[in-house]
């Protein structure tokens, strides 16, 4: 049994399936990946997918779609992706195990790759119980 790499809250999953169904007839879901930048080092990318790639890992949530580039999996483990809409903005938020840190802005994160032992212990312990 292997790893979900990231799970989707029922807010964004919607907010895909709205952002899909607003844009060009070919687009199939989003793309999340990480590049480095902002005054805590990485960011995370949102892009959208009308065309899935086979390297791409690929989780769905009520009919909406969401590829994860191959170089960000480690660093998102475990992450859940969630949608809000405050006074002050909306958009995507990650709640992520492998973060560290963030910059105050709240744009760019710090994040390390997520510890495999430890959670394939975590894992093992669900099964067993």
């Amino acid at each position: 049994m292997g790893f979900a790499v990231m799970t989707m809250t029922d807010a964004a999953a919607d907010r895909v399936k709205q952002i899909v169904s607003n844009s060009d007839p070919d687009a199939k879901g989003i793309r999340v990946g990480i590049k480095k930048g902002g005054c805590a080092g990485m960011e995370y990318t949102i892009d959208l997918v009308t065309q899935a790639s086979a390297k791409d890992d690929l989780i769905e949530h009520d009919g909406a779609n969401v590829w994860i580039e191959p170089s960000a999996v480690l660093y998102l483990l475990g992450t859940q992706m969630d949608f809000e809409t405050t006074k002050m903005r909306s958009g995507f938020i990650f709640v992520n195990p492998n973060q560290t840190s963030a910059c105050g802005c709240g744009e760019s994160v710090e994040l390390k790759p997520a510890d495999l032992a430890a959670l394939a212990k975590q894992r093992d312990a669900g099964v067993n119980a």
